[in-house]
């Protein structure tokens, strides 16, 4: 099949190296010239594991490539998906200007039936504005299919390959068939394709994304009580998730969640409703602790310091969202960095892929290690923001060395409590009893 793809970006990128791995002749289109020249020449524009063998093969084979015409890029397509950002408004609603804008270009250049996929997350609705702008000055037949991703960044490729499920959204027959014909290859192993109306699938992606935000933040709740109490969240999180009813999947406690996705679509979720005269009471809450949660280390590493961080060197493991990504989108690190210089603090730190995108947003305003051991040389504590692998079993006695004193802050609990008293480590964690090294004897 001939596919178009209109945006190079995250979701763009992947969907397009995917649909050309299945034999699929793919056009990337974006008005990035820089970006379409990069790609065009091998360079690979994002961070994701499992994608950049892909990518280079399918231009060496000539089933992928890119362009800024957009008409050339669309001629002879069966399907022109539509992999555009939707960022927040200030408001909280998802932009549409450029999946719209897009929209209006093609019906004055479509000159065939094509598939005009929506696979940007898009308010309820979006499909039917998209129809109206393509409609106006169109002089073919054409069908709009709403057709959301579901890519976790770290896994996406795995994720496109070999879905849970694919839901498209269409009212047409015709259209059905295109789908179909181009998604078989991705469920050979049975997982489904789930028909439905356009409307019904545009929503079935943001109540995805905010059901699993509403889930961990739950968990964060959780957590936080347990503080009080003196329960151990990871007690807890095995308790519940060997529930059917519940699963062991988004328990993990922690400074809470970042990313491209789930912020955006509880916000856009909860403006979707706000529009519909429904008060969306879950969704507020979710937003409001989650925000709350990035800074949750914050309290605790100034009490440590006996209420003022100034002139205290803080050391960071992670700057990305989540490990395995480079993307820094709503990230808790960017908040706590924030926050630690407000107050006086310097911070150096480490993450394996996202430094050059915390420069390009902060420049210098911190220091960048080259190394997880090299954040730490003289540092007054250690901060630890990204689960990345790396830092899961680091040298404490190096680690040890390095700092001023044996103390962490660990936002993601990647280290047993006991095991960091009996190293002589001060370890504060989320949701679990604060260890002391002073009521250890060394």
């Amino acid at each position: 099949m001939r596919i178009a793809v209109i945006g190079t970006g995250y979701v763009g990128l992947v969907s397009g190296t995917c649909f050309a791995e299945t034999g699929n002749d793919v056009v990337c289109v974006d008005i990035d010239e820089r970006k379409v020249n990069m790609l065009s020449n091998g360079q690979i524009t994002i961070f994701e594991p499992g994608l950049e063998v892909l990518f280079e093969r399918n231009l060496k084979q000539n089933r992928l490539s890119f362009t800024t015409d957009l008409k050339a890029g669309i001629k002879d397509a069966e399907l022109i998906f539509l992999a555009l950002p939707t960022p927040p408004g200030e408001d909280g609603s998802a932009d549409l200007k450029y999946v719209l804008g897009v929209a209006e270009q093609l019906g004055h250049i479509l000159e065939d039936y094509a598939v005009i996929v929506d696979k940007s997350t898009v308010p309820v609705g979006t499909a039917d504005r998209v129809r109206e702008k393509i409609a106006l000055n169109a002089k073919v037949e054409f069908d709009v299919v709403s057709n959301p991703e579901f890519l976790r960044e770290g896994v996406a490729v795995d994720d496109f390959m070999k879905p849970d499920r694919v839901v498209v959204g269409t009212s047409s027959e015709r259209a059905k068939k295109v789908m179909e014909r181009l998604y078989n290859p991705f469920i050979r192993q049975g997982n489904p394709i789930i028909f439905m109306d356009e409307r019904s699938a545009e929503m079935t992606k943001y109540a995805a994304n905010s059901f699993l935000a509403t889930k961990i933040t739950f968990m964060n709740e959780v957590a936080n009580l347990c503080e009080k109490v003196g329960a151990n969240v990871d007690a807890v999180r095995r308790g519940i998730g060997t529930d059917s009813r519940i699963g062991k999947r988004f328990l993990f406690a922690g400074i809470g969640y970042g990313g491209s996705c789930f912020p955006k679509d509880v916000q856009a979720l909860a403006k979707t409703s706000e529009e519909n005269n429904y008060e969306f009471r879950i969704l507020k809450s979710v937003m409001e602790v989650n925000q709350a949660q990035k800074s949750k280390l914050i309290e605790p590493l100034k009490d440590h310091f006996g209420g003022s961080l100034k002139g205290k060197k803080i050391a960071m493991w992670g700057l990305a969202f989540k490990p395995n990504t480079d993307d820094i989108r709503e990230a808790p690190a960017l908040e706590n960095i924030k926050i630690l210089l407000e107050m006086g603090a310097s911070v150096t730190a480490y993450d394996p892929e996202a430094m050059e995108n915390v420069k390009i947003t902060i420049g210098d305003s911190i220091t960048y290690a080259e190394s997880p051991y090299g954040a730490l040389v003289d540092a007054d504590a250690l901060m630890i923001v990204t689960e990345w692998p790396v830092f899961r079993n680091p040298d404490f006695k190096a680690v040890g060395k390095l700092l001023k004193e044996k103390l962490i802050f660990d936002g993601r609990n990647l280290f047993e409590p006991e095991q960091m008293q009996e190293l002589g480590y001060t370890y504060y964690s989320i949701g679990r009893e604060c260890t002391s090294s002073e009521i250890f004897t060394h």
